[in-house]
């Protein structure tokens, strides 16, 4: 079966998402690198930064599969980067914080991020910026199964 012209955009779209995705990991590992970490390690240190959050709220902030948050942040915690805490209001779903040691890393990635951030924004025009950030949204909320949007 042939896809229609909206279908081809669409199926087009979801090439060139795919391919920023990747873009945006390998960048990120390249920022994340010399703190230590990987894209994944601080993203999890990033959502848990302003308050404890247990695995399956940080995989529903991030959009991910709670088993993959497990084995970041169990990773964290290995590590020394992260210490799993207890919950009060739920007995088995433990809190995960940042240790001083993880906050450092994640202050140091974050400073690269800001260089970067400001160099990636230098080279498009902010329109372009607004229109892709809108569509994106737009995308992740028809991606959405209906009744949660």
């Amino acid at each position: 079966m042939q896809l229609s012209p909206r279908g081809l955009a669409v199926s087009e779209l979801a090439v060139e998402v795919f391919r920023a995705n990747g873009a945006l990991i390998a960048a990120g590992d390249d920022l994340a690198r010399p703190a230590g970490l990987t894209s994944a390690r601080w993203q999890v240190l990033g959502v848990i930064d302003h308050a404890p959050a247990t695995v399956a709220d940080i995989a529903r902030t991030m959009g991910l599969r709670r088993q993959s948050v497990r084995q970041t942040a169990d990773a964290l915690a290995a590590d020394g980067l992260a210490y799993f805490t207890d919950n009060p209001r739920h007995r088995r779903a433990r809190l995960l914080d940042p240790t001083p040691a993880g906050r450092r890393a994640l202050a140091e990635v974050e400073r690269a991020h800001a260089v970067w951030a400001d160099a990636l924004a230098a080279r498009l025009a902010p329109s372009q910026i607004e229109a892709a950030t809108a569509a994106l949204r737009a995308l992740t909320a028809a991606l959405r199964p209906e009744g949660t949007r």
